[in-house]
């Protein structure tokens, strides 16, 4: 098994931060694993890969007091694993201010990833921690905005 971790340094309070990552409702906003996300009654998110269509089921599980954040991934729903962690911490911790956090997410390779899968998950989520990272800071959200066309 190996493990892949992304990191940002973010222009938001750790708790801003940590917040954002463990409500369902912003999974859309920037995991696009999970596009066109919905969540039901228990927090249970289904979502659908922005590049292939398949489904994907998430359900989020947070521990604020340690700032982590743990991702609980499945095709299925009563299949979901701990796949993807996420660590929030203060700016303080590598010598920045408290108006100001740092994020990693970490993600495991299973036995079944072949190294394109690998390879492609780990592109993948250089780009999604980006899109956190604009998103938190700007607090925008596509999904409010209508569509538009090129040259609009």
């Amino acid at each position: 098994m190996s493990i892949d971790t992304a990191y940002r340094r973010i222009a938001c309070p750790a708790r801003q931060v940590l917040t954002f990552m463990a409500d369902p409702q912003k999974l859309g906003i920037w995991a696009l694993g999970s596009w066109n996300a919905s969540v039901d009654e228990t927090g249970l998110i289904k979502g659908f890969s922005i590049k292939d269509g398949s489904r994907i089921f998430v359900r989020i599980s947070s521990d604020e007091s340690r700032g982590l954040i743990d991702y609980h991934v499945g095709a299925r729903s009563d299949q979901l694993v701990p796949r993807i962690f996420a660590r929030v911490f203060p700016g303080t911790a590598f010598g920045g201010n408290d108006q100001e956090s740092g994020l990693m997410i970490s993600a495991l390779r299973t036995d079944d990833m072949d190294d394109a899968r690998w390879k492609d998950l780990q592109e993948t989520h250089a780009v999604e921690i980006g899109l956190i990272k604009a998103a938190i800071e700007t607090d925008y959200d596509h999904r409010l905005h209508g569509r538009f066309a090129i040259g609009d």
